[in-house]
C-alpha cells in the first residue's frame, strides 16, 4: 500500500517508464541491439540474447522519500560466424604441423626419359 492513500498502488507501466528513461536513449540502444541479434540469429541460425539490466541505487543515508538512482544497461549475445577449422597433425615434439610426422620425406620426382615402343600384331 501507498503511504499517500489507503488505496493499493497500481504499479506503473515499465514500457513508459523505458521509453522516457534518459531521454530515450536507453530505449533506443536496446532497440537497436534488438534489431542486430535478430539480424544475427536469422543470418547464422544459432541463438542469441540480450539482456536488460535496471539498477536502482538508494542515495547514501537513505532517507525515506529522497530520490533513488536508476540506470539501465544491456548486453548483447549474438551469435557470429565460425572460423572454419584447419587441419594439422602433432609432430613428436607435441607442436602442430600441416606435414604428416608419419609420412617419409618427399623424395625429388623427376621425368624418366620415354621411348616410343611399336607394338605388332602376331
Amino acid at each position: 500500500m501507498s503511504s499517500i492513500d489507503s488505496q493499493p498502488a497500481e504499479p506503473a507501466e515499465f514500457a513508459a517508464f523505458f521509453v522516457q528513461h534518459s531521454r530515450g536513449e536507453a530505449h533506443e540502444t536496446v532497440s537497436e541491439e534488438f534489431h542486430q541479434l535478430l539480424a544475427a540469429v536469422n543470418e547464422h541460425g544459432k541463438k542469441g540474447s540480450l539482456t536488460i539490466t535496471v539498477t536502482v541505487e538508494p542515495p547514501k543515508g537513505g532517507m525515506d522519500g529522497s530520490p533513488v538512482a536508476i540506470a539501465i544497461d544491456s548486453a548483447l549475445k549474438a551469435p557470429k560466424a565460425s572460423a572454419p577449422p584447419s587441419i594439422y597433425f602433432v609432430d613428436g615434439h607435441g607442436n602442430a604441423t600441416r606435414n604428416d610426422p608419419r609420412q617419409t620425406q618427399a623424395f625429388d620426382v623427376r621425368d624418366l626419359p620415354t621411348t616410343k615402343t611399336e607394338i605388332k600384331d602376331i
